[in-house]
C-alpha cells in the first residue's frame, strides 16, 4: 500500500512518543522490535507483557449438546466482527468446506458482534448456510465458557497484512486454553503464539483454510494431541501469570528512574 503524508506524519508522533517515554511496554515480541527499531529505545527499557488469559477464568467443561446443534464437529469464532477480522473468509471457507468438499456435519459458533456483522449474516444467507451457523451476539463469563467448551475447533481468519502479522490475537489464547486446537492463516504472531497447536492455511487463501478445517475433522487424535499441546504452552510460558514480572519489572524500572 502506498504510503503517503499520513503515514510519515503518524511516525513522527511515534517517535516523539518513544523519545518522551521511560519504558515501554510491548505486548509481543514484534512490538518490542518496532519500540528498538523504529522508537531507537534502548532493549532494556522495553517489556513485553503479553495480552494473555488468566487460567482461573477459562475452565474446561463439558459441551452443550444444545449448542452443538447435533452437528459432528463444531467450529467457533469469538472476537469482533469487523472488517480487519476476515470474517468474509471465514464464511467462504466454510462454503468450500460444506458445498465443495460435502461436510456438511458441521456447525459454526459465532460469538461477538460488530460493525459488519449485519453483513456477514447476510452472506450466510445468500450462501444458504444459515442452519450451519449460530449468531450468539456477545457472550461473557459463564455463557462464553459454555460456548467455547462446546466446540471442537477454534478459528481465527484474520487475514494476513501488515498489522495482523504482528498482532497476538485473544481468541487464539482463548482457544489454547480450553485444548481447543486451532486453524487460523499464517501470520507471523500467529504461528510465535500457536507454535504446534495450531494449523496454518495460506494466507487469506479461504479454500485452503478449508482444507486445514478439513484435515482437522480427518485426523481426531492429532486434533486432541494439538489441544493438550496448545494449554500446555499457556500453562508453561503464555499465561497472564508469566506476564505479571514483566509488568513489575517494567514499574520498578519507572520508579528508579524518577528516584534519580
Amino acid at each position: 500500500a502506498r504510503k503517503g503524508l499520513l503515514y510519515r506524519i503518524m511516525l513522527i508522533w511515534e517517535r516523539m512518543t518513544f523519545a518522551c517515554a521511560s519504558v515501554s511496554i510491548a505486548t509481543n515480541e514484534s512490538f518490542r522490535e518496532i519500540a528498538i527499531r523504529r522508537g531507537r529505545m534502548n532493549p532494556e527499557d522495553v517489556f513485553v507483557v503479553r495480552s494473555a488469559p488468566k487460567i482461573e477464568k477459562f475452565e474446561i467443561r463439558p459441551a452443550d449438546p444444545a449448542m452443538r446443534k447435533g452437528a459432528g464437529t463444531v467450529l467457533g469464532y469469538v472476537g469482533v466482527i469487523g472488517q480487519q477480522e476476515g470474517m468474509d473468509l471465514l464464511v467462504a471457507a466454510a462454503d468450500h468446506l460444506i458445498r465443495v468438499m460435502g461436510r456438511e456435519d458441521v456447525h459454526f459458533i459465532i460469538v461477538g458482534f460488530g460493525p459488519e456483522l449485519p453483513a456477514v449474516e447476510a452472506d450466510v444467507a445468500a450462501r444458504g448456510l444459515e442452519a450451519h451457523f449460530t449468531f450468539t451476539g456477545p457472550l461473557y463469563g459463564e455463557d462464553l465458557l459454555v460456548a467455547l467448551n462446546s466446540c471442537d475447533i477454534g478459528v481465527s481468519p484474520d487475514p494476513r497484512n501488515a498489522m495482523n502479522d504482528i498482532s497476538t490475537m485473544n481468541k487464539v489464547m482463548e482457544y489454547m486454553t480450553l485444548e481447543k486446537p486451532v486453524v487460523q492463516f499464517d501470520l507471523k504472531e500467529g504461528r510465535a503464539s500457536a507454535g504446534e497447536a495450531s494449523l496454518y492455511a495460506v494466507a487469506n487463501d479461504p479454500v485452503d483454510f478449508a482444507a486445514r478445517i478439513a484435515a482437522l475433522m480427518d485426523a481426531p487424535d492429532q486434533a486432541a494431541r494439538m489441544g493438550k499441546a496448545g494449554r500446555a504452552r499457556v500453562l508453561e510460558r503464555l499465561s497472564w501469570a508469566h506476564s505479571v514480572p514483566h509488568l513489575l519489572a517494567a514499574y520498578d524500572r519507572v520508579f528508579a528512574r524518577a528516584g534519580r
